[in-house]
C-alpha cells in the first residue's frame, strides 16, 4: 500500500458540521465519500488505495451514528490496523452545544437522521451522543463548532489538518472568555482571570489584546511576565512528549473573563515564543469577531 496514503475520517454530531468539512476537504484535492459504512472502511481504502495512477491518494470518508453500534465500538481497532498498513489515518470528530444543534435544525427544517420511531429531537441528539462515544474517545482532533462559523471551520480544516506534515503535532493556542463557557476541544486550559484586567483601564477598555496599547499595558505587569514564562516552560517540556506519543493535535486554551484583553494578548505572545521551538504553532481567538 502506497506510503503516500491519507485517510480521514470525519464523525461528529449532525448538525455540526461535517458536510461542510468533507466540501472543504473535496475542494482542497481529496476523495471524499459520505455516510460510510464503518464494517466496509478497510475494504473501500484498499481499492482506493491500490490504484496506481493516484501516487499520492487523499481519501476523506464521512462516518456517523447510523453505523452499527457494534461497528462504530470497532472503529477505534480498524483505525489501528490501518495505521499498522502503512495508511497516515486521522479521525477527526465535530461536535457543538445541544441548544445550538437544536437552533440549526429548526433553522433548516432538516430530520435529525434518528429521529425516526416518534424520537423528538432532543432525545436524537442524546442518543446520537451515546452512541458515538467510542468515536469520540479515538478522535485525534475534536473540533466544536459552537460559536464556529462556516468559514471559521473551514479555515480549521485547511490549516490545522491538510497542511501539517506527517508526523508532526500541530498546536493550537486558543483565547475564550469564561462567561462562554471552557472550549470543549482544549486538551489544557489556563485561567487568566487572576491577572490585572485592561478592562477597568477607561482608554483600554474597548481595545482588545491585538492591541499595542493593550500590549505595552500587560507587558508591565510582573503577574503577566511570569505566567507567561510559566506556561511556557510548561509547554516546552510537555510538548516534545506529545510529540513522542504519536499525538497529532494539541490544543491550549486561555481564558479570562471575557477573552478580550489578557487571553487574547498571552495567546498572541505564547505562539511567537513557541514558534522559536516549535512548528506548527497556530492561534485563534474564540471571541473575536
Amino acid at each position: 500500500m502506497s506510503s503516500q496514503a491519507r485517510l480521514l475520517i470525519i464523525s461528529g454530531l449532525s448538525g455540526s458540521g461535517k458536510s461542510i468539512a468533507l466540501h472543504v476537504l473535496e475542494d482542497l484535492g481529496y476523495y471524499c465519500i459520505d455516510n460510510m459504512p464503518a464494517a466496509l472502511l478497510k475494504s473501500v481504502v484498499n481499492e482506493v488505495m491500490r490504484q496506481d495512477e493516484y501516487p499520492e491518494i487523499q481519501l476523506a470518508v464521512g462516518v456517523d451514528a447510523r453505523n452499527r453500534q457494534v461497528d462504530l465500538q470497532a472503529l477505534p481497532r480498524l483505525i489501528a490496523e490501518l495505521k499498522e498498513d502503512g495508511v497516515r489515518t486521522e479521525l477527526l470528530f465535530l461536535r457543538a452545544d445541544d441548544e445550538i444543534l437544536l437552533k440549526r435544525y429548526s433553522e433548516t427544517r432538516r430530520r435529525h437522521p434518528l429521529s425516526e420511531h416518534g424520537k423528538e429531537l432532543r432525545q436524537a441528539i442524546e442518543r446520537e451522543r451515546e452512541l458515538l462515544g467510542p468515536v469520540i474517545n479515538a478522535a485525534d482532533l475534536i473540533i466544536d463548532t459552537t460559536r464556529t462559523s462556516v468559514y471559521e471551520l473551514a479555515e480549521a480544516i485547511r490549516d490545522r489538518v491538510d497542511r501539517r506534515a506527517a508526523e508532526t503535532l500541530s498546536v493550537l493556542i486558543e483565547s475564550f472568555g469564561f462567561k462562554h463557557g471552557v472550549p470543549a476541544d482544549a486538551d489544557f486550559v489556563f485561567d487568566l482571570r487572576c491577572l490585572p484586567n485592561p478592562y477597568w483601564e477607561s482608554s483600554l477598555r474597548d481595545k482588545t489584546g491585538l492591541d499595542t496599547k493593550v500590549a505595552e499595558f500587560l507587558d508591565r505587569q510582573p503577574q503577566f511576565i511570569q505566567m507567561h514564562d510559566d506556561i511556557l516552560a510548561f509547554l516546552s517540556r510537555w510538548i516534545p512528549k506529545y510529540v513522542g506519543f504519536d499525538r497529532s493535535y494539541l490544543t491550549v486554551a486561555l481564558g479570562c473573563t471575557g477573552g478580550q484583553h489578557r487571553s487574547v494578548y498571552m495567546a498572541e505572545k505564547l505562539t511567537q515564543s513557541l514558534k522559536l521551538i516549535h512548528d506548527p504553532v497556530l492561534t485563534r481567538h474564540s471571541e473575536l469577531p
